[in-house]
């Protein structure tokens, strides 16, 4: 059974948990402005002597997102914690591929993710050994049948995609993330290699999580929460983000067993 905190606050558990992974873009702000009670949240962890990683899904190298929430307004002190899938997804590139070819499918804004080793960009995905997916063309951002196209004669190359979700929500409007268009990829019989929740590499790479009793905070069944279940992290779904009219009309109950996961707590909003 989900326990709904809306009246204890998340200061009535906190004692339970040594580290606290929370979702960036749905929790702490929504693309356009941040939310004033998640970052009291934070300070008061911090106060508590616990551990917190803000982890995001962001195509993006951890600097660029660190940057992006200081001109929304975010303190040093908490931007500090940042650890992105675009920063895992660069280790794993700078290791593998620097001096591979590929392909890149996703808006210009990504290019900083691959700055160091542009020279390899090619502008043809035939000519590529392996293609990197940060997101959406922008003259495509909602027709993945173009991708269907795109991909067809080269689904025997690799893809590496540096953000696993489907869907965000920037402010009021609903946008497709990078993995929309690689599960199109996967979809046709192409062979992915994701970085980011909820798969355990970018929870293990941004610090050292071992032998620590964990709550993992977002608002994506998909990721924040099915990684929380698949690493046997305890979960906090804040209902007020992607899944809010689902759940808003089926339940937290029936609506985390329709993406096979199981929350612990639920929270309109993240409250102290």
């Amino acid at each position: 059974m989900t326990k709904n905190l809306d009246k204890e606050g998340l200061s009535s558990i906190v004692d339970n948990y040594q580290l606290f992974y929370v979702d960036l873009w749905g929790v702490v702000h929504n693309g356009i402005n941040l939310h004033q009670e998640a970052i009291n949240v934070l300070k008061e962890i911090s106060k508590k002597g616990k551990e917190y990683i803000l982890l995001t899904n962001a195509p993006r190298p951890n600097k660029v997102v660190k940057s992006f929430l200081e001109k929304m307004g975010m303190e040093k002190e908490i931007r500090e914690h940042v650890f992105t899938s675009g920063e895992a997804s660069l280790n794993y590139l700078k290791k593998n591929l620097k001096n591979k070819k590929f392909f890149h499918v996703g808006p210009p804004r990504d290019f900083d993710l691959f700055n160091d080793f542009e020279k390899m960009k090619s502008d043809s995905i035939n000519d590529s050994e392996y293609i990197l997916c940060t997101g959406l063309f922008e003259s495509y951002d909602s027709d993945l049948n173009y991708y269907k196209n795109l991909f067809e004669n080269n689904l025997k190359k690799k893809m590496i995609c540096t953000n696993p979700d489907l869907i965000v929500d920037k402010g009021n409007t609903r946008e497709l993330c990078a993995g929309s268009v690689a599960m199109v990829f996967e979809k046709m019989g192409g062979n992915v290699i994701y970085f980011g929740k909820p798969y355990p590499e970018v929870y293990d790479q941004s610090i050292d999580n071992k032998g620590k009793k964990i709550l993992s905070i977002g608002d994506n069944l998909n990721t924040d929460i099915k990684g929380a279940n698949l690493l046997n992290y305890d979960s906090l779904i804040i209902s007020n983000g992607i899944h809010k009219n689902e759940i808003k009309e089926k339940g937290i109950e029936a609506t985390a067993k329709s993406y096979e996961t199981i929350c612990n707590y639920i929270q309109s909003e993240l409250k102290w």
